[in-house]
């Protein structure tokens, strides 16, 4: 199996689209009530936590010296 470097933003971002997803299908399944402007922060805040989160993960990396 090859082998991949682990990626921590597309982790974050992907989890932030996931729960954006559950509280949609929450609003749908009528569990709960969301206003449909709920997606903004929600994707936006992701996405930010997950270029933030990509920056520091590239940082320490270039730091720790083990080039390729």
């Amino acid at each position: 199996m090859l082998r991949h470097e682990f990626q921590p933003g597309k982790l974050v971002a992907g989890l932030f689209l996931t729960a954006t997803g559950a509280v949609f299908a929450g609003d749908a399944g009528g569990l709960w009530e969301t206003p449909w402007f709920a997606v903004v922060p929600l994707v936006l805040g992701g996405l930010c936590l997950a270029g933030a989160t990509a920056t520091v993960a590239r940082g320490i990396r270039r730091r720790g010296g083990a080039g390729g």
